[in-house]
């Protein structure tokens, strides 16, 4: 049986590896720390990728700040932390297929790299402006690796997260930077090949944000930049009256790889084929004619059509293959010194589509902040929710419309859309409502840090001690709210949402540093696991430790008196119950999970111990075992 790592993946032993199976002459060994570990050797490495290396003061091309190499070490390193689930917050924990997650999205990334590398089909998120006011992410970046595994670095000297980057900050861009980056980072290996990313931002920081993405996304994975209309009201304040008020943010768009994603339109109407002959229906369509001057001209588009040539300084708009094409059918029409085709079904599209267009400024297809905020306080049930901004759930459905499931676009989508800013949830509330209109499976994921909510708001007072009892209760009411106004057509939609908050691993500090153990603390370390953690918390880090969906289904049975977890209909078994017999044993094996998880003292005697693997040999050989 093998241990389990209980730690996110070290992305930089992932990347040696990568490294090491295109150029295996670039990687050694060398001592780090008095330890011997697996290096690149990057003088080799850049004599393989190019024949002139820039280094050193050579001039080129980039963009950086104080600090960017530590974020990019942030970004790789692994974390001993895990989710935790709680039932008791959720709505139809058992079969929903929607997550949220509590915690800071930058570990929570990293917990998710092994589970949801390359299936997230859609992110949207609304991270903060850097507007002077807003808050932004605190990542200690002074500790080493080891640190950071040990604590992760979560928290300044006096127990915050979240701090104000104030416009007098000698770092205000630096820091923002620094929060972002590792984040968009980590969220690039969710995506699927035709995946895509939204990022709300405005005046304070798109430049560097479009730089930034340039560099992890790939210049030309740019799809564009929309421009929303936030507002329709003007401000009336001083600061107003000394510059242009603005009307508008923008939302970034990059795909993860530029030739796989494509949009869906909508229709706009059906095309009418009115005419009939012996072949069927067809419609006629006029072959058109444009300048051939300029760029344009091509000689090869001026040539005759059943005898009609283009007008002077003209050239037909379609090519000889095309009307040879129609020529060959006998779908080819004169009328005076006009040509047309008999264009039928078959030939095209019959649905006409709206273009999209990078300008959002319809208020009632996009909705505004204004719209947003009235749309939460609706919900919510008071005026007071804290938000100073919220986008309106027109605007976000609107974007996770417009991705294309597969060129049929029939296909019913069942997307994974991530928002790991997920503030008030208008992200999940957009993604049920879309379903309950379309009749789609789309499952959404909200990430959230629980910020603390200011003591003498109204939204405290009413409750809500943090932003994730906002977006969550916001989720419960939206939910009931679709249901009841779809009817029996909401009988399948899943409105429903797991909810699992980051916490400090299961596993006690000995598990992570047996160097700091002494003879002394062997009396507590009979057990390996923390006291206060549960067998189901331990089933959700055996999940992310392998691999499995967090929305699988989990069910509990019961083999020889013992509790069972069965995965994703027995992909996974877990039991982490004492005195473990040879009969429980074969039971589970009989069943042939893929995974067989078990804690390191559940066998009841060492004899059981001995016949484990030959009793999985026996009865399901293929069974990968592991112990924790």
């Amino acid at each position: 049986m093998d241990k389990l790592k209980m730690h996110s993946i070290n992305k930089v032993d992932d990347n040696i590896e990568k490294i090491e199976n295109l150029f295996p002459n670039c990687v050694t060994e060398a001592k780090v720390d008095g330890v011997l570990t697996k290096v690149v050797d990057f003088d080799k490495l850049k004599q393989e990728l190019s024949d002139y290396v820039v280094e050193g003061r050579d001039e080129r091309y980039q963009f950086t700040w104080p600090d960017k190499k530590q974020s990019i070490l942030l970004a790789n390193a692994p974390i001993a932390k895990t989710l935790r689930p709680c039932v008791e917050e959720s709505v139809d924990f058992d079969s929903t297929q929607n997550l949220y997650i509590e915690g800071d999205n930058l570990d929570v990334l990293k917990l998710l790299q092994e589970t949801y590398l390359g299936k997230v089909k859609m992110i949207y998120i609304d991270p903060p402006y850097n507007t002077g006011n807003d808050f932004v992410y605190e990542d200690d970046f002074a500790q080493n690796t080891g640190e950071y595994l040990a604590n992760s670095g979560q928290f300044d000297e006096e127990g915050n997260r979240l701090v104000k980057n104030l416009d007098s900050n000698g770092r205000f861009h630096t820091d923002w930077l620094n929060m972002i980056y590792p984040r968009l980072k980590l969220a690039k290996d969710l995506l699927t090949d035709d995946g895509v990313i939204f990022i709300s931002i405005d005046d304070n920081e798109v430049e560097n944000l479009k730089k930034i993405c340039n560099e992890i996304f790939g210049e030309k994975n740019y799809i564009g930049n929309v421009t929303w209309e936030k507002r329709t009201k003007c401000q009336n304040t001083e600061t107003a009256k000394d510059q242009f008020q603005s009307k508008t943010e923008y939302i970034l768009v990059y795909k993860k790889q530029f030739e796989r994603m494509r949009f869906n339109l909508e229709i706009t109407g059906k095309k009418i084929y009115e005419l009939q002959d012996v072949k069927g229906q067809y419609r006629e369509k006029v072959v058109e004619e444009m300048s051939s001057l300029g760029m344009r001209g091509r000689a090869t588009m001026i040539f005759p059509i059943k005898g009609i040539m283009p007008g002077e300084g003209k050239q037909w708009k379609v090519g000889q293959e095309q009307v040879k094409n129609y020529e060959e059918r006998d779908d080819v029409l004169v009328k005076g010194n006009k040509v047309y085709f008999k264009v039928r079904p078959e030939d095209e599209n019959s649905e006409s589509f709206a273009p999209l267009w990078s300008h959002f400024f319809d208020k009632e297809a996009y909705g505004t902040a204004e719209t947003g905020k009235a749309e939460l306080s609706t919900i919510l049930g008071t005026k007071s929710h804290g938000f100073e901004t919220v986008k309106p759930v027109s605007l976000i459905k609107k974007l996770v419309f417009h991705i294309k499931k597969t060129n049929n676009i029939s296909v019913i989508s069942s997307d994974i859309i991530l928002d790991f800013f997920s503030g008030s949830a208008t992200t999940a509330h957009a993604v049920m409502q879309l379903n309950a209109e379309d009749g789609g499976n789309r499952k959404f994921m909200m990430v959230q840090i629980p910020e603390a909510t200011d003591e003498k708001s109204e939204a405290y007072k009413a409750g809500y001690q943090n932003i994730c009892d906002i977006g969550k209760e916001r989720i419960r009411r939206a939910g009931n709210k679709i249901k009841e106004e779809a009817g029996l057509l909401a009988q399948d939609l899943d409105t429903g949402f797991r909810v699992l908050k980051l916490d400090s691993t299961n596993m006690k500090d000995v598990f992570y540093t047996p160097e700091d153990t002494n003879i002394s603390m062997f009396e507590d370390l009979t057990d390996n696991i923390k006291d206060d953690r549960s067998p189901e918390d331990l089933l959700f880090q055996m999940m992310l430790d392998l691999g499995v969906l967090l929305s699988s289904k989990v069910e509990t049975n019961t083999i020889d008196g013992k509790n069972v977890f069965s995965v994703a209909d027995g992909f996974l078994m877990a039991c982490f119950d004492k005195d473990l017999t040879d009969k429980t044993v074969e039971a589970i094996a009989r069943q042939k999970p893929y995974y067989f998880v078990m804690r390191d003292y559940s066998m009841a005697t060492d004899s059981v111990a001995a016949n484990f693997d030959q009793i999985f040999a026996a009865y399901s050989p293929d069974t990968v075992r592991k112990v924790l």
